[in-house]
């Protein structure tokens, strides 16, 4: 999980993007985003699934275990999020919702990376 959002929020700052948040928490709401990042003039909403290289359970690839369901919960808590951070939200023309899956080695080095801009 961390060294999995440390890597995304290394690459999205290497692209130019600015993390406005990590692990954004709501108040009422259970669950948190895991990064909140400016990139241009979008503010995107990231959810970030890291595997064991060598773990092939659940779906063939990370981003799959991105359902319906945490989708629903991922906008709900970006509404709350954006309403919570009123007047202090940068600027923005649009916001994106990007699920981004990653496999690290025993080492803690990427081994895949898959990055699905505007998932849903």
């Amino acid at each position: 999980g961390e060294r999995g959002e440390e890597i995304v929020a290394r690459t999205f700052q290497a692209g130019g993007g600015s993390i406005l948040e990590r692990n954004a928490r709501v108040a009422g709401l259970r669950g948190e985003i895991d990064l909140v990042v400016l990139e241009g003039e979008s503010i995107v909403f990231v959810e970030v699934k890291t595997r064991a290289a060598a773990s092939w359970t659940g779906p063939d690839s990370p981003i799959a275990a991105v359902g319906p369901r945490k989708q629903a919960k991922l906008r709900s808590l970006a509404v709350a999020w954006l309403g919570q951070r009123a007047g202090v939200v940068p600027r923005n023309r649009g916001l994106r919702f990007d699920v981004v899956g990653l496999r690290l080695d025993a080492n803690g080095r990427q081994t895949e990376y898959e990055h699905v801009r505007a998932a849903f």
